[in-house]
């Protein structure tokens, strides 16, 4: 019994070792190669560089940081330069050291009270926030102080930005004013900045500290004193100037101060202000946070192709908030293409050796990317359509995020984030998650058909200009977009869309449905029996419908339809214009006169009656009928002529 026990024990293992290995050798013979991406196939060819790269992932986060931007603000505003402020700092040291600033510096620094008890609360109580200012000041001064020494303008100008912009390049205030140096839209077109769909220059550091040091010269030109310069940047030299016959003639800053715009009158005391934290925070146990990167460990590349953040990212690796951080004049994560004008990226050095010496690869690798996007429909393309999903995300805020940064990276608004997490102020704790919903665009391919009976016929493919003139029903809202560029694309008014939608005021979310036609036929419903050879397409056309809306009248998953099944059909009753003529006999021709006027029918909307007659709009119908509203009733008689 034993002998037999072993035996077989003996023949069971050689059988599991013969087995294992019999595995193994099918396993090796089956081994299959992994697939290499093209992108991979190209960066395996790179040249490469090896240098580290020296930005702090964390500290990208500053860039979309509105924090330290509405302290500044604040401050100038509010901060009233006659309330004593309780520091170690006295008085005749205060003054030895402003006289040392006066000494070589082209500003009249002279102590008062007022800017002793500025400069008290800064130490006081924005300790903390300029120990983030003096490091993200490591990158920006070193390009500041080239332009500024290019055009002559005094160098201290550079904390000037501190004061603007708090060094946040999209920094955008109440009135609209954006970038390092806070231009409004009208000044940076006038310096040549470039503001489209895709870029906006005032946030370019190189191009907009150009156009803020010619704005320096012009005004010296002007005023022939640095005070009163930088009292013009804020207030406008207009407002200098009535100052200056208001106080009599005076042209000393501090002597027609009191003839100043409030805000400008905070706005020089901030600047010398923050110039002497700046020069003397070291006695004052101020200590710099790490560097965000040093100005001189990157360069800028022209590119020769257009080109997205991300296909950098993924070419280059390099994250995409480093390139927005780098490139920030880019509203889009964009690089446009043009022939006439030139774009430039500017990456860290090692990034950009890598660049140089791989373009080629890369401008190919980019055009094979955008080729493989949906391209429009051609004749033996199937039809597509596109949903809107809702989608919940969370988001775990990070060290230095805002509500201001997190609702640009998501496309939601503060407003809707304080709603959806139940908060109430714009202050939100590091480490919180979130609660983040958006609505995404998705395309919904059609199934295979069968067989030729129920394939979709490319005839009744509209284009959108057929769509439209169909009647246009919803929009879909894209980046960029108000309420006021909608309307003038669907010539319908603000209010109207107001009205329709039930909209409380012209905030609109981006990718949300816009209703921007009320226009609402008469109905009729039919039933019709699906008969052999019929297919979605070919009832659409017979009925003169949407292939969509009769899935979406029966609830149909797909594009199939069974014989002998019974489909729902809104069928739109041809409307008629119809018009009482005053006249006592009607012209023969078709158009209307100037007597002319429009019977109201049920479904009708100011909107539908205006398509009907060509050159009317909205707009006229409400002024030529005293309308306030968008609402008229069956029955009512409308004037459609002026």
């Amino acid at each position: 019994m034993n002998l037999r026990n072993t035996t077989l024990a003996t023949v069971l293992l050689f059988s599991t070792l013969f087995h294992a290995q019999d595995s193994t050798i099918v396993s090796i013979n089956q081994k299959v190669e992994p697939k290499i991406s093209y992108l991979d196939s190209i960066k395996q060819s790179f040249v490469k560089h090896e240098v580290a790269s020296c930005v702090d992932e964390r500290w990208m986060s500053e860039l979309s940081n509105q924090d330290l931007f509405n302290e500044m603000i604040a401050d100038i505003q509010n901060v009233n330069p006659e309330n004593n402020v309780d520091y170690d700092l006295s008085t005749d040291l205060l003054k030895e050291r402003l006289k040392i600033l006066d000494s070589k510096s082209a500003f009249h620094i002279e102590y008062n009270k007022g800017l002793e008890n500025i400069i008290k609360h800064y130490l006081k109580n924005r300790k903390k926030a300029y120990e983030r200012l003096m490091s993200l000041s490591q990158y920006y001064f070193p390009i500041f102080e080239e332009s500024l020494a290019k055009y002559n303008v005094p160098l201290e100008i550079k904390y000037l930005a501190v004061v603007e912009s708090a060094l946040n390049p999209l920094a955008v205030s109440k009135a609209g004013a954006t970038g390092l140096w806070q231009f409004m839209y009208g000044t940076g077109k006038q310096y040549n900045l470039d503001i489209t769909t895709y870029t906006d220059e005032r946030s370019d550091m190189l191009k907009a500290t150009e156009a803020a040091c010619q704005y320096m010269v012009n005004m010296y030109a002007i005023f022939g004193d640095w005070d009163l310069v930088l009292a013009s940047y804020n207030a406008g030299p207009g407002n200098v100037s009535k100052a200056i016959r208001r106080s009599g003639g005076k042209q000393n800053y501090w002597n027609i101060r009191p003839y100043l715009p409030q805000e400008t009158q905070g706005y020089v005391p901030a600047f010398i202000a923050t110039m002497y934290v700046f020069e003397f925070h070291k006695e004052h146990g101020i200590k710099p946070n790490k560097a965000v990167v040093n100005h001189f460990e990157t360069d800028t590349i022209m590119v020769k192709n257009k080109m997205t953040f991300k296909q950098l990212s993924d070419l280059l690796s390099i994250s995409v908030e480093q390139l927005r951080f780098l490139n920030p004049q880019y509203k889009r994560d964009y690089v446009p293409y043009m022939v006439d004008k030139k774009h430039f990226v500017r990456l860290p050095i090692d990034k950009v050796a890598v660049f140089t010496s791989n373009e080629s690869k890369i401008y190919a690798y980019t055009e094979y990317d955008f080729n493989k996007r949906e391209k429009p429909f051609t004749s033996n393309q199937a039809y597509v359509s596109e949903g809107m999903v809702s989608k919940t995300k969370y988001h775990k805020v990070r060290k230095g995020e805002s509500l201001g940064g997190i609702s640009k990276k998501y496309g939601v608004t503060i407003s809707e984030l304080k709603k959806w997490n139940k908060l109430k102020s714009n202050k939100v704790a590091t480490g919180k998650s979130l609660k983040i919903i958006t609505d995404e665009a998705v395309a919904v391919a059609p199934k295979k058909a069968a067989d030729k009976s129920v394939a979709i016929s490319n005839d009744t493919i509209k284009s959108k200009s057929e769509k439209e003139k169909d009647s246009t029903k919803f929009h879909l809202v894209e980046r960029g977009e108000n309420l006021y560029s909608i309307a003038q694309k669907y010539s319908v008014t603000k209010e109207d869309l107001k009205e329709w939608n039930n909209l409380k005021d012209e905030n609109i979310q981006l990718g949300s449905k816009l209703l921007v036609s009320a226009d609402i036929n008469q109905e009729k419903t039919e039933n019709y029996v699906v008969q052999s050879g019929d297919n979605l397409s070919t009832i659409a056309k017979k009925y003169g419908v949407g292939i969509d809306d009769i899935k979406k009248w029966n609830n149909l998953e797909d594009y199939n339809v069974k014989l002998g099944s019974t489909l729902k059909i809104i069928v739109p009753e041809k409307e008629e214009i119809v018009a009482e003529v005053k006249t006592q006999k009607p012209e023969k021709h078709s158009t209307f006169n100037k007597e002319d006027i429009y019977i109201v029918k049920k479904g009708d909307s100011l909107f539908s009656i205006s398509k009907k007659i060509k050159g009317v709009t909205v707009s006229d119908l409400k002024k030529w009928n005293g309308i306030s509203g968008g609402n008229i009733k069956p029955g009512m008689k409308l004037k459609i002529s002026g």
